[in-house]
């Protein structure tokens, strides 16, 4: 057993695991089931089978408790995995808290964020079913970065529609992504039928992941050679993402600590349940009491804010229905820069659990995630993305509680990558020109009526 005194507490390669964790096997309600557009009737495997692989349309369904992770992308993972988690001793001290702070650090991956831990099985599935290209979305940059990478080691063309904010905003992702072969289109495009009818009625649209999706299935359902892919929100990527929190657990149990607050930043939510779900899982089987929290920017309160209800996934009403919290399909968010939170909808797993109470959500605003980002910066000398430092808010925000009641309390957050291609971010914020944004409750009922009749 090591001293829970440590700064780095490391797995062996051995010691990642062989199987992912499904929470689908133990919650006490499953979310409804996705509906097909057309029929509105729940979604089968055919439904789906024009842009996903077989094997993961059977793992969006499982109820299976654990799923085994194929050798390959075992092999693929040991280039950053385990990843390590550390103690915030400076950030302690600079708090002046009794909080103990831990943080689970998925930066070091080589496409700097959690986000490849789901592109490489996404790829080897679609790789083993005999598909030779993928259409995605990306709105910060990182999916697309981690698919882009994947696709090079499986020898797969990778298309990416990035939102265009993101597309001005952080060129280097998007140097990133053609550096590993991809070809990288700023959404809405001229590229597809449903761009060109976005750009019809907007010409200057900022773009939103919404309308991205919308493009990359286009591009999917019409060609046999090509598959679609998705870097949150779908059961299957919530199943992949487990690693993190289970990685975590052992880590954590090496160091006899047990964390009373797990957090982590929430857009569709795949960084928030891979570290947050092997807790809630505890919880539901160990009548463990851990707090999970799910951070969101006000500008974009999906969670905090939005109806718990039926909505498309995409701004063209192409993807299936699903079950979820949503702003409304045809929301447009503001062009804060933590882009991959910008999204109208969360995961059904995650909106369920909210739904039933097991997990917790809150909103910050922009100006704070930033002020956060730099204590931590400047305490534990790692430079985190915008959406990452919503973790770091939150868990800063825990321990500031933690230092005015006196309790010492373990908290666990999720680093869910590395800042290095957003310092036009912090540019804008050390000038005093990032501003905060709440969403307007009329914006947001707007939004809502146009929400779809089921």
């Amino acid at each position: 057993m090591s001293d829970i005194n440590e700064t780095k507490i490391y797995l062996s390669e051995k010691e990642i695991p062989t199987h992912w964790y499904n929470i689908m096997a133990d919650m006490p309600n499953l979310p409804q089931p996705a509906l097909n557009p057309q029929t509105r009737q729940p979604a089968e495997p055919p439904d789906l089978i024009s842009i996903f692989p077989m094997d993961l349309i059977m793992q969006e369904v499982s109820q299976e408790r654990f799923i085994e992770i194929p050798e390959e992308v075992r092999n693929l993972y040991k280039l950053w995995r385990p990843s390590p988690v550390f103690r915030a001793h400076r950030l302690e001290k600079a708090l002046d808290t009794p909080a103990k702070i831990f943080y689970k650090y998925e930066g070091l991956s080589p496409a700097g964020s959690h986000k490849l831990n789901t592109a490489i099985p996404q790829v080897y599935y679609n790789k083993k079913a005999g598909i030779k290209r993928l259409t995605t979305e990306t709105g910060a940059g990182q999916w697309g970065s981690a698919l882009g990478m994947a696709c090079n080691f499986f020898g797969l063309e990778c298309v990416v529609y990035m939102v265009k904010i993101s597309y001005q905003q952080k060129p280097y992702r998007r140097s990133l992504m053609q550096l590993f072969g991809s070809q990288v289109f700023a959404s809405p495009s001229e590229n597809t039928n449903v761009g060109r009818q976005f750009l019809a009625q907007d010409p200057n649209s900022p773009g939103s992941l919404g309308m991205a999706i919308s493009e990359a299935v286009e591009d999917a359902v019409g060609r046999p050679d090509t598959n679609y892919a998705l870097g949150s929100v779908l059961n299957h990527v919530i199943i992949h993402q487990s690693v993190i929190g289970l990685e975590a657990q052992a880590q954590m149990a090496k160091v006899d600590a047990y964390p009373d607050i797990v957090i982590a930043c929430c857009g569709g939510g795949s960084n928030f349940a891979g570290i947050g779900f092997p807790y809630v899982y505890n919880n539901l089987t160990k009548n463990d009491k851990v707090r999970v929290i799910a951070v969101e920017p006000e500008a974009c309160p999906t969670l905090t804010r939005g109806t718990f209800t039926y909505d498309f996934g995409d701004v063209s009403g192409m993807t299936p229905l699903l079950s979820m919290y949503t702003l409304g399909k045809d929301f447009m968010p503001a062009g804060i820069h933590a882009g991959g939170l910008r999204y109208h909808g969360g995961s059904p797993l995650v909106s369920q659990l909210l739904h039933d109470g097991l997990i917790e959500a809150k909103a910050v605003n922009q100006k704070g995630i930033f002020e956060a980002a730099l204590t931590f910066a400047r305490s534990e000398g790692i430079v985190p993305a915008p959406e990452a430092s919503h973790a770091i808010k939150g868990a800063i925000d825990e321990a500031l509680a933690c230092k005015e009641s006196g309790e010492s309390k373990t908290i666990l957050f999720c680093l869910s990558g590395h800042g290095h291609f957003d310092m036009t971010a912090y540019d804008n914020y050390l000038s005093g020109q990032i501003q905060d944004f709440s969403l307007p409750q009329e914006t947001l009922d707007e939004a809502i009526k146009k929400l779809p009749k089921v």
